[in-house]
């Protein structure tokens, strides 16, 4: 499979994709670059392509879409009084 090819991402991820493509067109990007930033994005959260196979998936993600909404309703650390 050639650098760049999409055959490896679900239907799902190149839905994303191009969603976050067409958003990045409205805000002025050329075509090109647009899908590089809507496939940059999907790389990061998902790590990639989703590739067949058993035990391939469920990795502990941290991607900072998530990072949030792990630390919401915890306490901050930090000095008292």
């Amino acid at each position: 499979m050639a650098r760049g090819s999409k055959a490896s991402y679900t239907s799902k991820q190149r839905r994303q994709a191009h969603h976050i493509e067409e958003s990045a067109k409205k805000s002025g990007k050329s075509g090109k670059r647009a899908e590089q930033i809507a496939y940059a994005t999907v790389n990061k959260q998902d790590g990639g392509g989703k590739k067949s196979g058993s035990g391939r998936g469920k990795a502990r993600k941290t991607s900072s879409s998530r990072k949030g909404r792990r630390a919401t309703g915890r306490k901050r650390g930090g000095r008292k009084g």
